[in-house]
């Protein structure tokens, strides 16, 4: 019977991996599927090697203590690959990782597709190379990386996002407010992302920022999409001690009805930006890694973009605002809010320009990247 391996990095991943393994399923529906998986995938059919958020470590240094256990998880990764070859291995982000599983699959003649193309076009660009020899195919979810790849060699592929296929090109805010029993009038959501690292330095933030925005006469309700209950308490905490006057509601997960929700969202860069790109909600994008991540970076001259955000990415201007390090504190990040909030026609363009990237996204990405997989692995 046919097999697919797959590994993914994260929740952003887990979700990808089992778009892509219920697509495929539909083309063979005898499809085996296998690897380093997260809940989604699990119940899309996905046998379990490890669970995906084994792998979910975020920073340039921060990573150093969890090496010894995820050398040993990619030793396993890769043990169990050559004493029983997949006909195709999937990577799916986590490019730390999957990279060079892939290239020890890749020597021994495994087919190779990496799902989502790193960033190299942002910073270490020089992975390129490493990309071309370990991978027959690279799948990217945006137009700009498949681009940047062929100026470099390397086989590449635009299948579109799944998350643009996913969500609608209205969200009726009303109707997310009723499942969330919010009646405030003026609602602001924040999104301090999915690692207990982000929510540790962004959760001050955000609660001082509410803060600042009280002390200027802002009458809203906050509402927080936790990922997990866990970094929902790791919020709450720093909330109650720095702004417990100040309306909040902590859910656990329901990240897309928390954005429809709102007027306003502040969010963490990353995935999280594009999923209130396509909920057309306007946002103040923050970003804040430990000092020392940061540093090198800049001293080392690593990062090769002007912006952070999948918006401006994609629209290649300042489309939203983005605060990172130092930039990101309550008066900058409060007035950024506040100006949108007293900008309708602003908040109206935003939405257009939004609704013209969202088209340009969605192109069935699941079943696209599905068919290239087969593909690659012999399996069309």
């Amino acid at each position: 019977m046919p097999r697919i391996a797959l590994i993914a990095g994260e929740a952003s991943g887990d979700r990808l991996g089992a778009s892509l393994i219920r697509s495929a399923k539909k083309l063979r529906p005898d499809l085996q599927f296998e690897g380093v998986a997260g809940p989604e995938m699990r119940k899309a059919g996905c046998a379990c090697w490890v669970d995906s958020q084994e792998l979910s470590v975020m920073g340039l240094f921060e990573i150093i203590r969890h090496l010894p256990r995820l050398w040993k998880i990619r030793r396993e990764v890769e043990k169990r690959l050559l004493a029983d070859p997949p006909d195709v291995l999937v990577g799916i982000d986590a490019p730390d990782f999957n990279l060079r599983v892939e290239q020890v699959a890749h020597r021994a003649g495994i087919p190779t597709v990496h799902y989502v193309c790193p960033s190299i076009w942002a910073w270490r660009q020089s992975r390129v190379n490493v990309l071309r020899e370990a991978c027959d195919l690279t799948m990217c979810l945006l137009p700009f990386e498949a681009e940047f790849l062929k100026r470099h060699k390397t086989p590449g592929e635009f299948v579109g996002h799944p998350l643009a296929d996913e969500i609608p090109d209205i969200v009726d805010k009303g109707e997310a407010r009723s499942k969330l029993e919010i009646t405030a009038d003026t609602v602001i959501a924040m999104l301090p992302g999915s690692r207990e690292s982000e929510v540790s330095r962004l959760g001050p933030l955000y609660a001082h920022t509410a803060n600042w925005l009280a002390d200027r006469g802002v009458d809203t309700e906050y509402v927080v999409p936790a990922a997990t209950a866990r970094l929902g308490e790791i919020f709450s905490a720093d909330w109650q001690n720095i702004a417990p006057r100040r309306r909040v509601r902590i859910v656990t997960g329901r990240a897309h009805e928390c954005i429809a929700a709102s007027d306003i969202v502040l969010v963490a860069s990353g995935t999280a930006t594009l999923e209130t790109m396509l909920l057309k909600r306007p946002m103040v994008v923050v970003y804040k890694m430990s000092a020392l991540s940061y540093w090198t970076l800049k001293i080392f001259n690593l990062i090769n973009v002007k912006h952070i955000s999948l918006p401006n990415l994609l629209s290649a201007e300042s489309l939203v605002p983005e605060l990172i390090q130092e930039q990101a504190a309550p008066a900058t990040t409060g007035r950024e809010i506040l100006d949108l909030l007293q900008s309708p026609e602003r908040q109206k363009e935003l939405v257009r320009r939004f609704e013209s990237l969202h088209a340009q996204l969605k192109c069935s990405a699941a079943d696209r990247a599905a068919n290239a997989v087969l593909r690659v692995g012999g399996l069309a």
